[in-house]
Order: C-alpha cells, then structure tokens, then sequence
C-alpha cells in the first residue's frame, strides 16, 4: 500500500514537471529515479512529512535532480553507468590518496594541474583539494566557512580552473576529492545576509532565538567544539536581534535541516559539484545534522536519514560520485556513518579511520601495541561496500578519543594515559623529542588536542637541529612504519601533503593575527618545492623518505590482498611491541599477506610457530615491500626497531 502513495506521488510530481525538463532527453535520470524512488519518498515524508507544503517541496525535490541530470556532462555520465557496472571500484588496494591546501601545495589551482606529475612520481591517484569555496578573509575557519557555496576562493582562481583541472585529473587517472560543509555557512553567506535583514524566509534556513530561553535549554547538553577561542554554542546577531546556534565559530550559521528548503539548496550544492568533475565529495561534519533539545546534538538518527536521503538523490542523478563521512566520532557511532544496512553503503561509502590514526599516535608514544591491539577489538566491522581512509596526519588536529575500557583493559588510568600522550607529543615527557603543541585545551574537562607536522612529532625537527644521525635515522623509520601499516590495513591510505618529504612544523602562522590562536596552522604549510627537489637527491632526509613511500605505493598496487572488502583478521601475539594482521583473498585462499609492525626502537622476536595457518611451516617466507627473506632464527622470526614486514610465502 505504502508503495502505492509513492508511485501516486511521482506519477503526480512527473505530470506537473516543468516542460524545460520533460522535453530532455531523460532516460537514465527515469530509470534510476523509479528505482529509487520509493526510498527517496519513505525518507523525505519522515523528515517532512507533516508539513503542509510537502508535495511542493517533493516536487522540487525530483526538479533539482532532474535539472542537474540535465546540466551534468556527456563524459562524467559515461563514467557513471562504467561505475555502476563496477559497483566496488572504490574498494581496490589500487588507490592511494593525498589531502592537500591548494595554495600551501601550489599555490593556485592551475600550479596545482601544474604538479600532477608530483602525485604521478609517487603513485598518488586520488587528491583531496582542501576547501576551495569562497569564505571572508579573516573569518574563514580554513575554508570551512563559506560563503558561497558555488565560487571559489579568487585567490585560488575560478570555476573553469576547477573544471580544467578536473579533466587534466581524469586523462592521469587521478581522482578528485572535493569538500562540501553542509552542516553551516558563513555569516556573510547570502541566506545569512537576508536572514539578518529580516527576511523570515531565511531566517527559517538557520537556528535563531529571539530570547536566551531555547538556547539555555540546548547549551545543557551541547559540548563545547572550540572551547578557547568559541565557547558555548550561540552567538547573539545585534542587526539581526536574535541568538543564532553558531557550534563551531561564531561566524558558522549552522544550517536548519528541519526545513525542506534547506535540505534541497544543499543537494542542489552537492549536486553542482559532482557536474563540476568531483569523483567524490568529502561531506563535513555530517555528525551535526540535526539539532534537538536534551541531546549532544550529535549523531541524531535523523542526520543519518538527512545522509540516507542525500545518497539516494544523488545515485539517481550521479550515481559515480561517491561520498566521504567527516565524522570524528567514537567508533561505535562512526560506522553509523556508512549506513546500517547488511551489504551496501546506504549513506556515505567512505570515512575517516579516526580511531585507528589516534590509536597509531598510541603506539608511537608507548613504543607497544597493546592499546592498538585492544582497539583494534573494539572497532566495529563496516559494510562490505564501503571502506575506510586510513592516515596518520591531517589538516584538523589529534584527538585522544580513545575508549576509556579499552584503556583500562590495558592497565592504563584514562586520565593519566591521555595527559601523558599530550605532554610526550608536546615535547614535556622525558626523552620526548616531538614538537608537537597543544591543541582546543577545555578547563571544564580537561581534554586536549595535539596539532603538529608528522615529521616534527616523531622526532625528525628535533634530530636536525641536533644533529643526531642516529636519531635522524629513528624518524625515518617511524614515518615509514605508520605509512606500512595504514598501507596494508584494509581501506584507502590517505597520504598528507608534505608527509612524503618529511615537511617540518611551519611556525610562521605565529605572524599572522587570524592564524596565531589556532595551532593547526602548524602543520598547514607552504611547500617549498627547491626543498622538495631533493626527493631526487640521494642522501638527503627527502629521498629517504619518498624513494622509500614511492616503492611501497607500487608494491601496495600490485597485491590483491589488500583491496578491502573485509578479509583482515587480527592476529594476537605474546609480544606487546608487535602489531600483527594477516589479509586474505577470499576467492583464493592460498594468497595471504602477514602484516608485522614492531613500535619499538629495539629489534624484537615473533615465534611463526605461534602464529597457525598464516604461517606454512615449510615454505620461506619473502617480505614483499623489500623483495627479500626477513630474518629468521630457530622458527622466530626477528623484526628490527620501528620495521614492518609485509610477508608472503615465497
């Protein structure tokens, strides 16, 4: 019967749509809306359904998918129906990502085109370009901050920039990674300009209080994003003469998705996008859809339903996009983020292994496994269609959101554990040679973030000044252990720009009155490519380095095993420094990969008989990643301080 009211309601919506429409050529877009469509209504008459205007706002709905089916080139729909033939092309152990600032990496967006055969040099085949929309200069939160969501940043260039670069991407087979911040806009945005004069309408697109009332209700429950430099979550508007929930700076309207309106600008956003070249589109902070009083105001079901939602429209009108979940949330609440369905990503098919990239941090701290084992255990299974982004760096800031039983499983006190990880990155732990600063310190609960380059917080920065070979040497080995085991996890290792170069905390944000408060900045920083040439150097800490990352992206390509589709299997040993994992072929069972990572500086020992049928006991083993025979001494094999093996049977 239900079924029966949603082929009413399109056969009704398609008999009033506009003839501009009709007239196209619209088979595919028919196609998969009819297949789709039951979804698509199911979840918008939940969001929406009591309103009086919702068969007006449904009819817009299919419009703004259909207008965009119109606008979206020949080519990019050609790739479409090639991906919906190869629906797991995403999941192979093929891609290799990079997350970069445009302008830090190249200035502009066509230097940008102009350093593809960088990303080529080092096997990188998918870019995520940090955000590029226009934002007001000084209160941009680092191009989180927009203020129109259709433009880009002038300093960086224009739309045709945009869509050149695009194409240049596709002929190197290079995917392209763009933001979309859907949960707010800037205060200089137009909706916020013209809610700010009084228009009622716009008004509506935000969350605006003519009184402390509703606001004090909220700030019960809310956290404090940035305690320091933005306290609580309302920020008063004096020409507007309201409170607006501003959560992350009071210059960032968060957005109301309790209007339908709203709800459809930001598909029509993300829609644009996709036509403008994107192959996927990171969504930001989806974890802050939905607002309601007594909650977190996060992880609402509802933001899972507004996602549901956004992925079902899109698969009609670009059904070869695919989507990013920025959601740094506990582990039990980020595999929401791909949907819970048994096989298929019903919301967003990619998202970021936070958890994992903390617990890495752990290990380095602690030169052992054994709060990266224990989290391990407690990281949910994801779906089969949808992957992890593994990394180590990014452009946001450490967070230490470890379980707290996990910890104390460990025989850690949380609180102790987690102040000591803070002091050993920010360089007050004794033999600490990181250079990492504190990050978001909040006095209510004590939590704090570490912000830092990769290289300065294992201890490269602090070996250069000093001179220390040795110690040069231990870094070295460290970047290259964390990008070992993010290659191999299962997921798209995702690289961050600088990393492969073993690029320095950049302290001139210190400079500049907009950046100096936020220590992130840190490790945003300007390549300097006359340093980046001695990639090609021998001897030199930048050929070290990326000679190094460069052969094990080749390696990571060509072995089946480590595409991702659920076939890794946690392997516990004796030795608290080792963190082991095997990966598995599940069509071949005779291909394996056993994964041995040792966080400690000194040479430790694995017993292979211990380790079952991932080991034969009569065929050598070879370390694919070096292409020879590891050591092995009476059946135990020796792995040297901060190596990994990749190992296979020979």
């Amino acid at each position: 019967m239900y079924e029966q009211v949603s082929h009413t309601l399109l056969n009704e919506i398609l008999n009033r749509i506009k003839p501009e429409i009709s007239e196209q050529d619209l088979r595919h877009f028919y196609t998969r809306l009819g297949a789709n469509f039951y979804a698509i209504h199911s979840l918008f008459e939940r969001l929406y359904g009591d309103r009086d205007d919702f068969a007006e706002q449904a009819q817009q709905l299919v419009e703004t998918m259909a207008e965009n089916y119109i606008k979206r080139p020949e080519k990019l729909r050609q790739l479409d129906l090639a991906r919906e033939n190869d629906y797991n092309w995403f999941l192979s152990q093929k891609w290799v990502g990079m997350a970069l600032y445009c302008e830090g990496f190249a200035g502009n967006l066509r230097g940008l085109q102009e350093r593809l055969p960088y990303f080529q040099e080092l096997g990188v085949n998918l870019v995520h370009v940090m955000p590029i929309m226009r934002c007001p200069e000084g209160s941009s939160d680092g191009g989180y901050a927009v203020s129109d969501f259709r433009d880009i940043n002038p300093e960086l260039g224009t739309l045709e920039d945009v869509v050149a670069l695009a194409a240049a991407m596709k002929q190197r087979d290079i995917l392209l990674v763009l933001d979309v911040v859907v949960n707010h806009t800037s205060n200089m945005h137009y909706w916020a300009t013209r809610a700010r004069s009084g228009d009622k309408k716009y008004q509506d697109y935000f969350y605006t209080f003519e009184t402390r009332n509703i606001p004090d209700m909220f700030e019960q429950s809310m956290p404090e994003i940035f305690p320091e430099t933005a306290p609580g979550n309302f920020t008063w508007d004096e020409e507007m003469g309201r409170w607006v929930m501003t959560v992350f700076n009071d210059y960032q309207w968060d957005l109301n998705y309790s209007n339908p309106a709203v709800f459809i600008e930001m598909l029509g956003i993300i829609l644009f996008w996709a036509n403008q070249g994107a192959d996927i589109l990171r969504l930001d902070a989806v974890a802050f859809l939905w607002k309601k009083i007594g909650s977190t105001c996060q992880n609402e079901r509802e933001a899972h339903l507004i996602l549901q939602l956004l992925k079902d429209c899109c698969q009609v009108t670009a059904p070869g996009v695919v989507f990013i979940a920025e959601a740094i949330v506990a582990p039990v609440e980020m595999i929401k983020y791909f949907g819970e369905d048994a096989v298929i990503a019903k919301e967003c098919e990619i998202a970021y292994n936070a958890t994992f990239m903390a617990l890495l941090w752990d290990a380095v701290a602690t030169k052992n496994a054994r709060l990266l084992n224990q989290g391990i255990k407690s990281l949910p299974v994801k779906l089969e269609r949808a992957t992890w982004l593994n990394y180590i760096r990014c452009h946001d800031d450490i967070g230490l959101g470890f379980d707290d039983r996990d910890i104390l499983l460990c025989d850690y006190e949380p609180a102790r554990h987690r102040k000591f990880l803070v002091d050993y990155f920010t360089g007050k732990f004794d033999n600490s040679h990181a250079r990492g600063l504190p990050f978001g310190q909040n006095a209510k609960t004590g939590d704090t973030r570490i912000s830092g380059s990769l290289a300065s917080l294992v201890g490269l920065e602090c070996a250069l000044e000093r001179e220390d070979n040795a110690a040069i040497a231990d870094a070295i080995k460290v970047i290259l252990l964390l990008h070992g085991v993010i290659m191999a996890f299962g997921g798209i290792p995702l690289l961050y720009y600088g990393d492969a170069i073993g690029t320095l905390n950049d302290d001139s944000y210190r400079e500049d009155p907009v950046k100096q408060e936020d220590t992130r900045w840190v490790h945003r920083p300007s390549i300097d490519w006359d340093i980046a040439d001695r990639r090609n150097t021998p001897g030199t800490v930048e050929y070290e380095i990326f000679s190094a990352l460069k052969r094990m992206i080749a390696v990571r390509k060509e072995i089946e095993v480590f595409a991702d589709f659920n076939n890794r299997e946690l392997i516990e040993v004796k030795n608290p420094h080792l963190f082991v994992f095997g990966r598995y072929h599940l069509q071949k069972p005779n291909e394996q990969v056993l994964v041995v990572a040792n966080f400690s500086k000194h040479p430790q020992h694995l017993n292979l008989e211990d380790l079952g049928s991932w080991v034969a006991r009569y065929r050598p083993l070879v370390d694919l990643y070096r292409g020879k025979s590891p050591d092995i001494f009476n059946n135990s094999l020796v792995i040297p301080g901060y190596e990994f093996y990749w190992l296979s049977e020979g």
